[in-house]
């Protein structure tokens, strides 16, 4: 937050902005100059919304009604909380006023859209909450999803081709500049003739880079993900890794989400932003049931990989998931089950079931989406 550079003790400035307008007379009198009302103005249009009953504020609640924050609308909020707080708190701020005090007059208001910064945790949100909101907000929430699906997509595409279409090629030069397949033990080697002893500098005028190794694999990659509330964010990401693979000519994939039920969305992975606006996420989990369903995709199991997302909360009994597997692995297919494909470490899964899947042969790991691109080269080498 910015520092208001109110007057007086900063620490009672502070639970000034925490607890709200009702605190001014315990705190002493006025405690906030004008951009410190300001702050709290744009605090307040959010964290006291409901008040007088029905709002679940972070901030202490006064009595009766009136609010001031009630004078400014979603599309002042909007400027105003990009001009007083850093741009991650905004974000955060963004995410709350959709995903938990249901703010949808942000996404009617197309000027309002255009302000809001995308970002993840804001796509996630609202992928939450899409099923509850009316037609005339998905071109908002579809505008959002695409920004940053564009963003992930930009910076993972080179990862996972780089990772499954070639390798560095340690005998064979390259005159394409590129950082990673820049060579230094050789670039250091070829320029030493230029070292100049007198300023202890070697300059670099022949800088050498390795070329890259093309490979044909014809792998078939199955991407089967559960559409659990939890798994959101990376469900996000699974559409983008799906929509990357499925442009690399050398694999075969299908994507497969389910809950309770199973949907093959395979005609759908070139679009990442489509298979986004059509998942469910929430509900029951029958994941023996999609792996089953899975089986019946792969003609060349030891040329397959089966990647599993889920928090392997199986809520029918789990003896159909662990035949499968068993049958999956006995053909010789190549199993991965992914607790998380985010960049967020640590998360929830049923370590038990986990547990008894791997001691069918399945590895199970949570993994970055670059870390899963190089398991990809690794399982195909």
């Amino acid at each position: 937050m910015n520092d208001p550079s109110l007057p007086g003790d900063p620490s009672l400035r502070r639970w000034r902005l925490i607890l709200g307008r009702h605190a001014d007379r315990s705190l002493g009198g006025e405690a906030l100059d004008r951009n410190g009302h300001e702050i709290d103005q744009a605090l307040s249009w959010l964290y006291d919304r409901g008040h007088g009953g029905n709002g679940s504020s972070g901030r202490a609640r006064g009595q009766g009604g009136g609010l001031e924050a009630s004078r400014i609308n979603a599309l002042d909020w909007l400027g105003n909380i990009h001009r007083l707080f850093p741009k991650d708190v905004c974000e955060r701020m963004e995410t709350q006023a959709l995903a938990e005090y249901g703010l949808t007059d942000l996404l009617k208001d197309p000027q309002a859209l255009d302000r809001i910064e995308p970002n993840e945790d804001l796509a996630r949100s609202l992928m939450g909450m899409r099923g509850r909101l009316g037609p005339d907000m998905q071109v908002g929430i579809r505008r959002i999803i695409a920004t940053v699906v564009d963003d992930l997509t930009r910076r993972l595409r080179p990862v996972f081709h780089n990772a499954i279409h070639g390798r560095r090629h340690r005998f064979r030069r390259s005159h394409l500049p590129s950082a990673q397949n820049f060579d230094a033990l050789g670039t250091l080697r070829a320029n030493l003739r230029h070292f100049d002893p007198a300023t202890g500098k070697l300059p670099i005028r022949t800088p050498l880079f390795f070329s890259r190794q093309k490979r044909k694999l014809p792998w078939t990659i199955v991407l089967c993900i559960d559409q659990s509330g939890s798994m959101a964010g990376s469900v996000i990401y699974s559409a983008v890794v799906a929509g990357i693979l499925h442009a690399m000519p050398s694999v075969r994939l299908h994507l497969v989400v389910f809950d309770t039920q199973v949907l093959d969305l395979t005609h759908l992975c070139h679009d990442p932003v489509e298979v986004l606006m059509g998942v469910q996420l929430g509900g029951g989990t029958n994941i023996g049931r999609a792996m089953t369903y899975v089986e019946g995709l792969l003609t060349d199991p030891q040329r397959s990989i089966v990647v599993l997302l889920s928090d392997f909360e199986e809520g029918a009994s789990p003896k159909a998931l662990l035949a499968s597997v068993a049958r999956l692995r006995q053909a010789r297919a190549r199993l991965l089950g992914l607790a998380s494909l985010t960049d967020q470490g640590d998360p929830w899964f049923d370590r038990q079931i986990a547990g008894r899947l791997k001691q069918l042969g399945m590895e199970v790991a949570a993994l970055s989406p670059e870390r899963l691109a190089e398991w990809f080269a690794e399982a195909m080498a």
